[in-house]
């Protein structure tokens, strides 16, 4: 049987598609200019028959076609933005005839599916800067809402990712106009389906595992594709998603689009849905909207936006009032920024933070509809009394678990007497009697659902990890290093035991602050203090050191504002200069725009609020004000900020997002949900964060697996146990035994121990010996990085012995080594072990791979790499494999330069390089057959080169210029193609590319020529009549001016840059296709 192909997912998709009753029909079968991307006889049909009824013209078509072409420019970003914003909420049209009033229009009907044109398209020519096929696109209609890319399951060297670059890059770059209404995009392989924005990172992209909200989560070979096509591609489904599940920022940041994942789409339909049933709008509404139980990390701020727009546009609610409250102050910075930031979206201008109680009473006094008020539970107390007994006003309550779930009456007794009071949950009932309340929290508790109603849905951590919207945490105790007072350890015991059922009665509650206070005596021992502090330096330096933390962001958790202070002083005893503000880190440089956003800070700082009556001079002004700490926020948030340790007690331990953030350390007995919330801080995704590491001063292990039982689970199978520290190193000692036996043949025994020279020919000949043939060097690539991710969270272990060290670090070199002469850049290469750092900073600067380095970063002086001295240079390299590799990606270079001036050549000196390409990808593992293959492609790679530097001066026996011989070989490879070539001699050919190459230049001097169509289409005109007045070609067809126009275009698009020099996007435009 053949194996399983592209073409065959193709066609599974083109089944799966005709299943949910999309048309189908092959690209090629569709008659229509191959530069457009828009099916206008399906949105001329959906307009006439969709506005029927108020009689639209041909002209208010027309007009209305040009309203979603027209772009205000900006690129494909901004075009995405503008596009979608008009297919989301519509437009209004002037009408033709003057007496009517506006047409208000919208090319998709949400409301009447049926009314609406589906179709799956397959192979469907694009012409931009390049000629392109995507795979598949659905059109909604005759709009491209979605492109999808398939990948061969089978190929083991292509992955989705490969998808997702040729997406994201080669489409993005060549044909931008396909995605100005481009919803989201598909990346797939049959088994891997998952979706994603256009902009976003490829962390970002996941799968749709769910087709209807009761579903549980399927996993296994396939199901993800048939949950994606009935969960998402449905036609009612794709349109809610369209319409009401993408959500672009007022103001972005950078290129911001979020598109929902589904626990966002079924948490939002089945809360709304609920609101609904109990809404006190109804007879017999009981206000309890219902709680959604979400993963902390999985996304709940955007489940709140997306029900927040749901809510806000439903006649059914009467245009409610959205009461959005949060347990504390930096939450509500947290949480309002996005909500602020989103009024288009919401559907309502008046979203405002409310400082105070008699503000909001103001506000919603003065309306009976509409508006979001951001506020937060600590704003009602026992004298908020009424604010508003309207109906139609639904109060969201995020972090629900905490101190908005008090109803109960609470006795305390104090020296002048009884005291009766409530939690602040009835005061806020009692301020809103008629409101309805909605619950969002990652840990319930039972007297959460008393208030807001049985959980309508649940995403647990254990869901969230599967379906990598969250990150795996991963457990390291050391307290066993530290804590060798046996006594110690028994207390801790003790106050855990004691702690079992903490919080039953207000007598326990006060007797745990007590024991509470024991246990900080305990813990803040200097002894011991200084052993952690000595610990943590340890252990964090030799993560950064290893480059196993992705930019070097830690939170040291401490159990008192005492205990942190003492700490504070013993790490800076270690470390002074962790205290010194600095603008970044050692080896770091700001951009100018970097140095606005970016402060001088410390390395490690406290967050903590200032005790005004208790705080010692030093410690006081240390704190710094409210100010400071928002200053603490940001800079934290920042990639390149110096500021990289913080040490908190009870802040930024809940709704506090650095998602760079994957290291904790934990000196704080923690329990049940404070402890899930608290070490949810290191598992948010991040490029390049495989997990987040715990690591545990306390040995708190068992009670983090009882609270991973309670809230990891689904209510019915409890969530999973802790992974450790230990797990990792098993992987790492099984994947160093796989790579160890494929150098089985080679000794690096003299790696650790000889001469610089010497290790860095052992370094260079292992990185050659593992490219004998293609497929072991995958191999080696694929269980490196799989020993490379553990090795990352058990570098600081005690049960990796030296010799194991070494091995590790030995093979990670030769790794980044041939991932620099592949991909133009090493990973590792900056942060690796230091020792091998500054080796493999020898090996790359050596003359075997010298040039590697310059590629693909700005160079500050451009080299010729085509000049004899170069080609010299690249001739004395003595390992065959590191030169195929290093030629090939020269080549890549100066044949994308070249392309950017003679289109054709770049065509054919790309087909020529793929083909040498191959071969030396197919080379036999029979070394001497190897050896000759080798030799052959070493060969015809310099012919090629050579033949690309004749390039530059190839005119000159003809009179033409560079540029002028680019229109020259268009003329001639078209006629060649078209078999008119007898009729035009090179004399001519000549002629004629000289005056096309004049006329391009004059007509297309103006600075904004690219966003300007009608300069664009005045240009093709006069370059077709001036090759028709030559009668060229002999018949018209519109296929020849097509393929001079696209040289014209390329050349004017890329106007002089210098032939073969390294330009700073060099390697993100490569040219060659897989």
């Amino acid at each position: 049987m053949a194996a399983f192909n592209e073409a065959q997912l193709e066609q599974a998709f083109v089944e799966l598609f005709k299943n949910e009753g999309y048309d189908y029909v092959h690209g090629e079968n569709i008659t229509r200019d191959t530069r457009d991307v828009i099916l206008y006889d399906d949105l001329r049909h959906f307009l006439q028959k969709r506005y029927k009824t108020e009689g639209i013209t041909e002209d208010e078509i027309n007009r209305a076609i040009a309203k979603l072409e027209t772009s205000e420019g900006g690129g494909v970003y901004a075009e995405n933005v503008e596009a979608l914003r008009l297919l989301q909420e519509g437009f209004s049209l002037k009408r033709t005839n003057p007496e009517l009033p506006n047409l208000y229009v919208c090319p998709v009907d949400y409301a009447e599916i049926g009314n609406n044109t589906f179709k799956f398209v397959n192979q469907f020519v694009i012409e931009g800067e390049h000629h392109r096929i995507p795979d598949g696109i659905v059109f909604a209609n005759g709009l491209p809402l979605v492109v999808l890319e398939f990948k061969n399951a089978i190929k083991q060297n292509t992955t989705i990712e490969n998808a997702y670059k040729q997406l994201t890059n080669r489409y993005r770059r060549d044909i931008p106009k396909l995605f100005r209404y481009n919803a989201f995009v598909v990346i797939s392989d049959g088994v891997n389906n998952k979706i994603g924005s256009l902009f976003a990172p490829y962390e970002f992209f996941y799968g749709w595992h769910k087709a209807e909200a009761t579903d549980s989560v399927l996993d296994g070979a396939f199901d993800t594709m048939f949950t994606m096509m009935h969960g998402l591609f449905r036609k009612e489904r794709l349109l809610d998603v369209v319409h009401n599940f993408i959500f672009l920022p007022d103001t972005p940041k950078a290129e911001d689009k979020i598109v929902c994942r589904y626990p966002q789409y079924f948490a939002t339909t089945l809360l709304y849905d609920n609101i609904l049933k109990h809404s006190r709008l109804n007879p017999d509404g009981d206000g309890k909207g219902g709680t959604y139980f979400g993963a902390t990390g999985c996304g709940k701020s955007y489940t709140m936006l997306f029900l927040a727009r749901q809510l806000m546009r439903s006649k059914k609610l009467s245009s409610p009032t959205i009461v959005l409250i949060t347990d504390r102050t930096d939450l509500d910075d947290q949480l309002s920024k996005s909500f602020l930031n989103a009024t288009k979206f919401i559907g309502d201008k008046t979203i405002v933070q409310v400082e105070s109680r008699e503000k909001l009473k103001e506000h919603l006094e003065k309306r009976t509809a509409g508006g979001v008020y951001l506020t937060t539970i600590q704003k009602f107390e026992e004298s908020t009394g009424l604010l508003s007994n309207r109906a139609n006003i639904i109060c969201i309550s995020d972090e629900a678990h905490r101190s908005q779930a008090g109803l109960g009456q609470k006795t305390t007794i104090t020296e002048n007497g009884v005291k009766h009071h409530y939690g602040f949950a009835k005061y806020l009932r009692d301020s809103l009697p008629n409101a309805t309340y909605v619950g969002f929290t990652g840990t319930p508790l039972d007297n959460t659902l008393d208030v807001f109603g049985p959980i309508v849905d649940r995403y647990t951590m254990t869901e969230a990890v599967t379906d990598e919207i969250t990150r795996k945490i991963v457990y390291e105790s050391r307290a066993a290093k530290v804590m060798i007072d046996s006594d110690k350890v028994k207390e801790i015991e003790l106050f855990y035991e004691q702690c079992e059922s903490e919080g039953a009665s207000d007598y326990q509650i006060e007797e745990s602050k007590k024991r509470m206070t024991r246990m900080d005596n305990i813990l803040n021992d200097p002894d011991l203090l200084a052993k952690i502090a000595q610990d943590m330096v340890e252990h964090y330096e030799k993560r950064i050191e290893e480059g196993s933390t992705v930019l070097g962001k830690a939170m040291i958790v401490c159990s008192s504002r005492s205990i942190a202070w003492n700490l504070y002083q013993a790490i800076i005893r270690l470390r002074p200069e962790w205290a010194e503000s600095k603008e970044c880190i050692e080896g770091e440089t700001l951009s100018e725009k970097e140095r606005k956003e970016i402060k001088p800070m410390p390395r490690i700082a406290m967050v903590i609020t200032r005790d005004k009556d208790n705080d010692s001079d030093e410690l006081y002004n240390l704190l710094g004000n409210d100010e400071y700490r928002k200053t603490l926020d940001k800079q934290f948030k920042e990639e390149k900020s110096n500021f990289k340790i913080a040490i908190v007690v009870d802040m930024w331990i809940t709704g506090f997002d650095v998602p760079s953030l994957d290291t904790m350390y934990c000196f704080k007995p923690l329990q049940m949900h404070t402890l899930i919330q608290t070490i949810s801080r290191v598992n948010r995704v991040y490029p390049g964060k495989e997990k987040g590491l715990v690591v545990d001063y306390l040995g708190i292990k068992r009670q983090m697996n009882e609270a991973l039982h309670q809230y990891g689970g689904n209510g019915e199978v409890d969530g999973p146990d802790l992974e450790t520290v230990e797990e990792a190193v098993k992987v790492v000692k099984d994947e160093l035994d796989v790579i160890k036996r494929m150098f089985h043949a080679f000794n690096w025994s003299g790696y650790f121990i000889g001469t610089p020279l010497e290790q860095l020919d052992i370094l260079q000949t292992g990185a050659e010996y593992i490219q004998h043939t293609k497929e072991l060097e995958t191999r080696f690539m694929r269980h490196c990085k799989k020993m490379k991710g553990a090795y990352d969270i058990c570098c600081n272990s005690e049960h990796l012995a030296k010799t194991e060290d070494n091995d590790i670090h030995f093979m990670l070199a030769i790794r980044s080594i041939i991932f620099k002469l592949t991909r133009g850049n090493a990973p590792d290469a900056a942060n690796m072990n230091k020792r091998v750092s500054e080796m493999l900073k020898d090996a790359l600067m050596s003359e075997a791979v010298e040039e590697v380095t310059k590629i693909g970063v700005a160079a500050d002086e451009e080299i010729d790499l085509l000049s004899a001295e170069y080609m010299k240079r690249l001739d004395q390299i003595p390992y065959k494999n590191t030169k195929v590799k290093l030629m090939e990606q020269l080549l890549k270079q100066v044949i994308e330069s070249l392309r950017k001036v003679n289109r054709q050549k770049g065509i054919d000196f790309t087909k020529r390089l793929e083909d040498i390409v191959k071969k030396y990808n197919d080379r036999s593992d029979d070394a001497a057959l190897a050896n000759d293959v080798i030799d052959d492609v070493v060969g015809e790679m310099v012919r090629l080169m050579e033949d690309v530097a004749s390039e530059r001066t190839a005119g000159n026996s003809i009179g033409l210029s560079f540029e002028e011989k680019a229109f020259f070989d268009i003329l001639k490879s078209v006629a060649t193609k078209y078999e008119f070539i007898e009729n035009f001699p090179d004399e001519t050919l000549t002629e004629l590319a000289k005056q096309i190459k004049t006329m391009v230049e004059e007509q297309s001097d103006v600075s904004d020529w690219l966003n300007r169509p009608d300069l664009r289409a005045t240009l093709k005109m006069n370059v077709i009549v001036l090759l028709a007045r030559a009668g060229y070609p002999p018949k018209i067809r519109d296929e020849v001016f097509k393929e001079i126009l696209e040289q014209a275009e390329s050349f004017k698009r890329h106007s002089r840059p210098r032939p073969y020099v390294i330009d700073n996007d060099s390697y993100s435009s490569m040219v060659a296709e897989p």
